[in-house]
């Protein structure tokens, strides 16, 4: 007899309802259907295009307010009683409190958290990854209905894992290609997908960081200054497989350039890349975004540029739709003044970024009467996920 080393997953959940004392604010929302001060817009109006309701809410606008829609941190525009709006939340492997668009309070302690993405990876469960999203979004969508988060989450992580060094390597699924993309495809639908209602979203999804990044801080090297040299080759068989898939397969609502370079070129100022895959040959429908004030990385870090407003004008002409950070809104009045820029390109990208807020229902009037409006938080107090891998003796 000898032992032979096998691999044995189990999946075990359990589900309890648990209501919490319903007290926390519920969330701020455009197009009030008793206010005959907005009801009329036809922005408001739900038998119009996202499209056209988008482009109405646009021409509405002033510079400076269309400016301030372009970073993460999104003012109101009180005139128009449109709240302001946080883009940034996270949902790797649960609803995080990391990050300004989601808090816990006494009505809402905690939510379920599963594994680390690479530790549920290694479980190579399709539906189990599925699922994951489906709770998630589910806990995301009552927690928006209380106040506490937003519906757009920057998750999930689909960068290939090639260096152990690599910090961030646990949010990832893993070094196979193939199995991030899997992983990817199934957690996007989990969190996105609501049956067969066509192209509204339960929450907004987006794959991160595109792309061939995982160095953070190593010897010289750090992040903000790593140049990947990558052949045409391994950028199409390794790299982008997992964002393509994410686009072309599941429509994910957005995508995250990174901060290092790809063959000396800053991936947010490479029109190959945004224009030309992500939006153009993959068909990406939402919207591009930094990485934290990745604009500023280019002009302080890299030295790719001469002035601020030369970053946010080749930001915006490569493609890139929004700024995680506040760079976009301190420079670009300034680079249209300048005309660096026109203002029909921020008309683009604001469109872009509030057809995701339309297609999960942010212009429907009050939230409570459209569909997940009543679910209460926490709809599972307990999920407990077991998709290890163990050890296990046999007899051969």
């Amino acid at each position: 007899m000898k032992l032979k080393t096998q691999f044995s997953f189990t999946l075990c959940l359990s589900f309890f309802l648990v209501l919490f004392p319903y007290n926390t604010q519920a969330q701020p929302f455009a197009c009030e259907k008793n206010d005959p001060n907005t009801s009329k817009f036809p922005f408001c109006d739900t038998t119009l295009s996202y499209q056209d309701r988008t482009k109405d809410l646009f021409s509405r606008l002033r510079l400076q307010e269309k400016v301030q829609q372009l970073v993460n941190t999104a003012s109101g525009i009180p005139r128009l009683e449109v709240p302001t709006y946080q883009w940034w939340s996270e949902a790797l492997h649960c609803v995080s409190n990391l990050n300004p668009g989601t808090r816990f309070n006494a009505t809402v302690p905690s939510d379920t958290s599963f594994p680390v993405v690479i530790i549920s990876a290694a479980s190579f469960n399709e539906k189990l990854w599925l699922e994951m999203g489906r709770v998630i979004s589910t806990e995301a969508r009552a927690m928006y209905n209380v106040g506490l988060v937003g519906l757009t989450y920057w998750s999930p992580n689909v960068n290939v894992f090639r260096d152990p060094r690599w910090g961030c390597g646990q949010e990832t699924p893993g070094e196979d290609p193939m199995v991030v993309s899997k992983y990817a495809v199934n957690y996007i639908r989990g969190l996105q997908e609501i049956g067969s209602m066509g192209d509204k979203l339960k929450v907004s999804s987006y794959c991160k960081h595109y792309i061939a990044y995982d160095v953070d801080n190593w010897k010289s090297v750090d992040r903000f200054r790593f140049d990947a040299k990558v052949t045409k080759q391994d950028l199409k068989d390794m790299y982008q497989p997992p964002f393509k898939r994410c686009v072309v397969e599941e429509h994910v609502s957005s995508v995250m350039c990174s901060y290092n370079r790809v063959n000396d070129i800053p991936t947010c100022a490479d029109p190959d890349l945004l224009k030309g895959i992500v939006r153009g040959q993959c068909g990406l429908d939402g919207y591009i975004v930094s990485d934290f004030d990745l604009i500023e990385v280019y002009y302080n870090a890299n030295h790719y540029t001469a002035t601020p407003e030369d970053a946010v004008a080749l930001a915006l002409k490569v493609g890139l739709n929004m700024n995680c950070g506040n760079y976009l809104g301190k420079y670009m009045v300034n680079v249209v003044n300048l005309k660096k820029v026109e203002e029909f390109v921020v008309a683009q990208d604001v469109i872009y970024k509030y057809i995701v807020l339309m297609r999960f229902g942010f212009f429907d009037e009050n939230p409570k009467q459209l569909l997940f409006g009543n679910l209460v938080h926490p709809i599972y107090a307990q999920m407990i996920t077991r998709s290890w891998p163990s050890i296990l003796p046999s007899r051969e």
